[in-house]
């Protein structure tokens, strides 16, 4: 049994499969955190000067990225469908790989047709690309369940990976050089990864290859237990709630960027309210009726799930200000620009970051060469070549900056905290779940939440100098450090943990349902994060900076203490599920 999962070659103890994943998945993380660290920056830059950017008002920029960043967790519902039943997990991720590349290459045009045409390639690619590659994990490990956890580590330590260097390296390129080759550079790096999956395909055999329709089984249904199919009124409701949410999705940027509205008078008239109140409804009559009809058990752990996903969206509603009001603070509000022992010091630490990670990254690569090169010459060729253009960018980039006195920090360097700090920390996250002293999960929620609402208390104490309705400051950069730092161990309590109970509490067959809840969740965190982070300018104007980010120090932790409060509750309804 284990020489099937070992048969091309094993690398740190797991399967090369394994590593072609992990470096896939670099590459389009790689891709997705370099564009998102810039697109902000990007639209409100100032239309002058050497580089320069397309002077958006911040709350257009905003509505923008909160559109996009809410459907990206909504297409992978429809892509994992799509691949489950109809092309399977590879052809899945190499279509939505292409997608992407013509995305980020749209992008790189820097016209607002081509701008919108490559968020749309984005979006459509993500939902293809996302669930699936986990999904090849799940099947290339089916036979050996004990093994998941730490597989699943991996690909994870792979997703930090491209998020720090696609954050640096396209982050650096797009800031000082131009946003062409920043945006440019995230779509290169997504091509070479999917060049080098398509052609690493030997090594997978037939996991993840087009679904054979034939050995589709009956649901098995555990005893006692009971179908739940899908009414027609299900189905209605269901179809009525994707549509007006639609319509009050595109609704939001059309009527801040182009001020074209498509519901009444503007993203905050009543008929807009009266949509997406609509929507709600259908959503929650379609929840509840569902879960009054599951057997008493499977109905209180589901609610439990629905609980955990309530408390899921505040998270993401301040988490994700990381890529919106923090980078607007980081590039208007902060003091970047550094002379003598300061820039040195800078310099020296920021050549630290980048070059150990690099290296540790590329022995990696050296592993996975020395079993798999025979059987995959040509997808390892194109992964070197693409690691010796990474150094290559690498050895510009410092070269460029040792050669001047100073420096002046980029503004999307300050993203590249949360994947540094979760390197650092997860393991020893890890190994407190692991121990005697492992929290339940609400109240792991408890102190996810409330890490978070601490770490914006970092940036309230930061902002109380900023006088009212100021639009440039220059704030020690510790702030932001701190804020990182707190938000990062906040997402270690929380995020990781949620789909794990996803998955403990949710039978099988039902799964995909309650998945795309939790999806469901987190794109409208994201959505809520972006358009009270659109609002910045207005708060800031009538109270102050520090007010802005002292709503999302409250509301955290405000939650946090709900939740924790919650778990004796909690606890009832998962029935012995820890």
């Amino acid at each position: 049994m284990a020489e099937d999962l070992y048969k091309h070659g094993k690398v740190l103890g797991h399967p090369s499969g394994l590593f072609v994943l992990f470096f896939t998945e670099m590459w389009e993380r790689f891709s997705y955190y370099g564009m998102r660290a810039l697109l902000v920056i990007f639209l409100i830059g100032e239309i002058t000067g050497d580089n320069p950017g397309w002077g958006w008002d911040r709350s257009a920029a905003l509505s923008l990225l909160g559109t996009y960043t809410m459907m990206v967790y909504l297409t992978p519902i429809l892509g994992g469908y799509i691949a489950d039943k109809i092309i399977g997990y590879r052809y899945a991720v190499v279509i939505g790989a292409l997608l992407m590349t013509m995305g980020h290459a749209s992008m790189a045009v820097e016209t607002p047709t081509f701008l919108y045409i490559g968020i749309a390639l984005l979006i459509f690619g993500n939902g293809f690309f996302k669930p699936n590659m986990t999904s090849i994990i799940s099947k290339m490990y089916e036979k050996f369940p004990e093994k998941k956890d730490g597989a699943y580590t991996i690909f994870y330590m792979g997703v930090n990976a491209g998020a720090f260097l696609g954050i640096m390296l396209c982050g650096y390129l797009g800031e000082m050089v131009s946003w062409s080759f920043g945006f440019g550079l995230a779509g290169i790096f997504m091509f070479f990864g999917m060049l080098q999956f398509w052609f690493a395909a030997p090594i997978f055999g037939e996991i993840g290859a087009k679904p054979d329709p034939e050995s589709v089984k009956a649901v098995e249904v555990p005893e006692g237990d009971r179908l739940n199919p899908f009414t027609m009124l299900d189905k209605v409701l269901i179809g009525a709630f994707a549509l007006l949410s639609i319509l009050w999705i595109l609704n939001d940027p059309l009527s801040e960027i182009g001020n074209n509205p498509i519901l009444g008078d503007g993203a905050k008239s009543d008929l807009a309210n009266g949509v997406i109140l609509a929507a709600l409804v259908c959503f929650l009559v379609v929840l509840i009726s569902r879960l009054t009809r599951y057997t008493p058990i499977i109905r209180d752990r589901l609610i439990a799930v629905a609980v955990f996903a309530f408390f899921t969206v505040f998270f993401w509603a301040a988490f994700e200000q990381a890529a919106g009001s923090m980078s607007i603070f980081a590039k208007d509000y902060t003091a970047r620009a550094l002379e003598g022992s300061a820039a040195g010091l800078f310099k020296t630490v920021d050549t630290i970051l980048t070059i150990i990670p690099l290296a540790i990254i590329t022995w990696v690569l050296y592993k996975l060469f020395s079993q798999t090169f025979q059987t995959i010459s040509l997808s390892n060729v194109i992964l070197g070549f693409s690691f010796v253009l990474i150094w290559g960018i690498v050895i510009y980039k410092l070269n460029r900056e040792f050669s001047n006195t100073g420096t002046e920090v980029p503004a999307t360097w300050f993203a590249i905290l949360n994947s540094l700090f979760i390197i650092m920390f997860a393991p020893l996250f890890s190994k407190w779940w692991e121990s005697k002293y492992n929290p339940s999960a609400a109240i792991k929620y408890g102190f996810g939440l409330s890490l978070l609402g601490i770490g914006f208390g970092f940036l309230v104490i930061g902002a109380m100098g900023i006088p009212q309705g100021a639009k440039t400051a220059e704030v020690s950069m510790l702030w932001l450090v701190m804020a990182y730092l707190f938000h990062t161990l906040g997402e270690l309590c929380l995020s990781p943990v949620g789909l794990s109970y996803v998955s403990k509490l949710v039978p099988g067959r039902m799964i995909a349902f309650m998945f795309g809840i939790w999806y469901l969740a987190i794109a409208i965190g994201n959505k809520i994060a972006h358009t009270t982070g659109g609002m910045i300018d207005e708060i800031t104007a009538e109270y102050s900076l520090s007010t802005f980010f002292l709503i999302f120090t409250i509301v955290p932790i405000a939650a946090g203490v709900v939740v924790m409060l919650l778990n004796p509750m909690l606890k009832r309804l998962m029935h012995g599920v820890h």
